[in-house]
């Protein structure tokens, strides 16, 4: 199996949840096989366990990616890693498919050279923020980190003690008041690529806000984007 190549210009590859239309998703081996290629970054999704443990899963528990139905929240670090996943064909088997830490996909990131694009899934706390820069500083990898989330709240606090830190906002639509709301929080923006037109990637340019699309598979909508002018692209399979 391989990537779909694309045109890509300048734009920069964001391998979503690693190289996940290939491996699975947010595992280790989608990291790696992402960082062997010549994606720019690797996104992935973050939660926080029962015992203050940080791991990378994009759902709130387990069951879409491991049939073993435990919340994030409610387990213990070393329950979630007890779990075997299923691998890409819906069966469990091997047992290198394990949820990662985050400390796991950062050092994988750092080894390959790609940058993290690092989302705070749900609603976190300022002190729980400010855990997960830490963490990302202990790694010495910060200054290769993007944070992204839907949560605007997550954002400003990230904010109000990392007023420099890259960070987009993630959304589904592009609406009136979206401009705004990155200007006054500083933030760049991630948005789903079918949003995207001549007329608003211009608006967002004439105001130097850098533009994530987002998750684009289809190759000729991504070289579409290419052309409007994003500065990335976010996809499962295109490279």
């Amino acid at each position: 199996m391989d990537t779909i190549k694309i045109n890509k210009g300048n734009v920069k590859m964001i391998a979503h949840r690693g190289l996940s239309g290939i491996e699975k998703e947010n595992t280790n081996t989608a990291f790696v096989a992402a960082g062997n290629r010549s994606y720019y970054g690797i996104e992935t999704d973050v939660h926080k366990t029962l015992d203050g443990k940080y791991v990378i899963i994009h759902d709130s528990d387990t069951i879409r990616v491991g049939l073993d139905c435990l919340s994030i929240e409610n387990s213990t670090f070393d329950t979630i890693r007890g779990i075997l996943l299923t691998q890409k064909n819906g069966v469990k088997g091997r047992t290198d498919i394990r949820i990662p830490s985050l400390q796991e996909y950062l050092q994988i990131c750092k080894c390959y050279e790609k940058v993290c694009v690092l989302e705070l899934k749900g609603t976190y706390t300022k002190e729980q923020v400010n855990e997960i820069v830490g963490i990302c500083r202990h790694e010495e990898y910060l200054d290769s980190v993007i944070f992204i989330s839907f949560s605007l709240q997550n954002l400003q606090l990230l904010r109000e003690d990392h007023p420099d830190l890259p960070a987009q906002f993630l959304t589904g639509k592009f609406t009136d008041d979206l401009i705004d709301i990155l200007i006054s929080n500083n933030l760049d923006l991630d948005i789903y690529y079918e949003s995207l037109n001549e007329e608003n990637v211009r608006l967002l340019k004439e105001k130097n806000i850098i533009i994530n699309a987002w998750t684009c598979d289809n190759k000729e909508a991504a070289e579409k984007l290419v052309t409007l002018g994003v500065d990335f692209i976010t996809s499962n399979i295109l490279e």
